[in-house]
């Protein structure tokens, strides 16, 4: 493992038209790995289309690694059922985060980056990573890979090292 250059925010909002896993609906849970690491949400019964909410923060490393997600069916009897996965790369956030310091943006909102759907993510439509009053963000849809439909929307937060303390799970 490599210098930590920084922390990660990833915070599980939603998701939407999710795949039915039982016999007419599902009761999914996200895991979020980076390197590593992983954290997962609260299980969400009977929907389809859930709203978690959950912030889960994440140390980032040099080289920069993917942030993967599998959406699970949590299943009492038997081994959990997959709903999906889905990935995007955290360099453009890394370099984002770097540019913000050479040009010193602190205050009100600038975009600072335009990411396009490519093999190196599994975005719906373009994402932007802007600075935010100091803080790098970046809002993303993600289509899940591996089944018929669905999306996980996330909001990313770049902490920077210097201000960084151990990585935290937070429910």
């Amino acid at each position: 493992m490599g210098e930590i250059i920084g922390m990660v925010k990833v915070i599980v909002l939603q998701g939407k038209q999710l795949v039915v896993r039982d016999f007419r609906t599902s009761d999914p849970y996200v895991v979020v790995k980076l390197g590593n690491q992983t954290a997962k949400t609260k299980v969400i019964n009977s929907c389809l289309n859930p709203v978690w909410n959950e912030e889960l923060t994440f140390s980032v490393t040099e080289p920069v690694e993917e942030l993967k997600l599998n959406v699970f069916d949590k299943d009492r009897f038997k081994a959990d059922d997959e709903m999906g996965y889905a990935h995007l790369s955290l360099q453009p956030m890394a370099s984002t985060s770097r540019l913000k310091k050479v040009i010193n943006i602190s205050k009100g909102e600038t975009r600072m980056r335009t990411v396009v759907p490519d093999s190196d993510n599994c975005l719906v439509r373009e994402s932007y990573i802007s600075c935010v009053d100091g803080e790098v963000v970046q809002d993303v849809w993600l289509r899940l890979s591996g089944v018929e439909s669905g999306e996980i929307e996330l909001k990313l937060k770049w902490v920077d090292h210097a201000t960084t303390t151990k990585p935290s799970v937070k429910p």
